[in-house]
């Protein structure tokens, strides 16, 4: 059986999964509006991670002001988990998921060769001298959730018995500027699925979390299992959804059985008006339009390269506390296919949750998620 093992979560709402979840718990969002021209010519709403108490956590480790941003992040993320498996081993490997890394180096007038992923994923394993060379997962918004699968391959094939995935990404003028350019970033906080949303919000994060293969695991045992997953893509525009969710609904279906119990389902949910309809075709044509649905975007933002582990934790920590989460700044449902969008926490016993995420060039991926024990 391969499982969620160790993990952790730095993101504004806090530096460990369980500082994060009890402030999602309690309806805190980290998105704010924020007067950075280092980010933007104009006031900008967004989930940004405190730099000065970034400073204080770097301090404790002098070593780590040689890093960027992202890698010290990385870094800070994994240094509470890596020891929970054999990283001098051969058969322990580390994935690397992002969607920008270190482009801010773009910006400077000499060459970085740390402005590669590869290089910035280097830099993160080196610094724990991790036995194999670390893979990376840049797929757009879906590269985390897509880690979670690729680990999950590995581990079946064979090649590894334990992967540690780090996802990350911050916020630089260069990614806002490109949101900007789309004209899809709100005004205001995002919000899913709402008659009124107009755009998404831009946030900073970064997670790490180990899947592993436990041998020792019965269906008796308290563990989360990482069942199936699949990516697809629609083709349909290098930006633009495919308004039947044609993508999405293929990832659904190739990523759940018809005996699977779905009590939940994690949606992407960026509040921009084409794709929170998109999911909406995808889910109704999946029949799962019952089934309660929720995103998690208005407390975190969109962490890009990062979301897809936050959200899969987070929602994870939900079902096994049994608890459903609402979807903050959700006033008004209206979304063209008929879903269940949960607006309040509620509790509710969890045995399964459907992960969604989508991004850019029609990229989509889900991963269905059991609780045993």
């Amino acid at each position: 059986m391969i499982t969620i093992g160790a993990h952790n979560i730095i993101s504004p709402l806090g530096w460990s999964s369980k500082e994060n979840f009890d402030h999602v718990l309690k309806g805190r969002s980290g998105i704010k509006k924020h007067d950075n021209t280092k980010l933007s010519d104009t006031p900008l709403q967004a989930s940004l991670i405190d730099e000065g108490l970034l400073e204080q956590e770097v301090e404790k480790y002098p070593s780590l002001k040689s890093y960027s941003k992202l890698e010290q992040l990385g870094i800070l993320s994994l240094m509470p988990i890596v020891n929970t498996v054999d990283i001098k081993s051969e058969r322990t490997g580390f994935v690397f998921s992002s969607t920008k890394g270190n482009v801010e180096y773009l910006c400077e007038t000499e060459l970085n060769k740390d402005v590669l992923l590869a290089n910035a994923a280097k830099n993160i394993a080196d610094y724990f001298d991790f036995k194999t060379e670390p893979h990376v997962i840049s797929n757009a918004c879906i590269s985390g959730l897509a880690a979670i699968i690729v680990a999950k391959r590995w581990i079946t094939a064979g090649i590894y018995d334990d992967v540690i995935v780090v996802g990350a990404d911050v916020l630089s003028k260069f990614i806002v500027s490109g949101f900007q350019s789309f004209q899809s970033l709100s005004a205001n906080p995002c919000k899913p699925f709402d008659k009124d949303r107009d755009g998404l919000t831009l946030g900073e994060g970064v997670a790490s979390v180990v899947i592993t293969n436990s041998h020792n695991s019965d269906e008796n045992s308290e563990c989360i299992e990482v069942v199936n997953g699949a990516i697809s893509n629609d083709a349909n525009h290098i930006s633009g959804p495919s308004r039947t969710g044609e993508g999405l609904y293929r990832a659904i279906k190739n990523s759940v059985s018809d005996g699977s119990i779905i009590d939940v389902i994690s949606a992407h949910g960026t509040a921009t008006p084409y794709n929170d309809d998109m999911e909406s075709q995808a889910i109704s044509r999946s029949g799962l339009t019952e089934v309660p649905v929720n995103g998690l975007k208005g407390f975190f933002g969109h962490t890009l390269g990062a979301a897809g582990l936050i959200e899969s934790l987070i929602s994870i920590m939900a079902m096994q506390n049994d608890v459903l989460i609402g979807t903050k700044e959700l006033v008004c449902q209206g979304v063209v296919a008929p879903i269940n969008v949960l607006k309040e926490n509620e509790p509710k016993k969890q045995k399964g949750l459907l992960k969604l995420m989508s991004g850019f060039g029609g990229c989509n991926a889900a991963v269905y998620f059991k609780k045993h024990g």
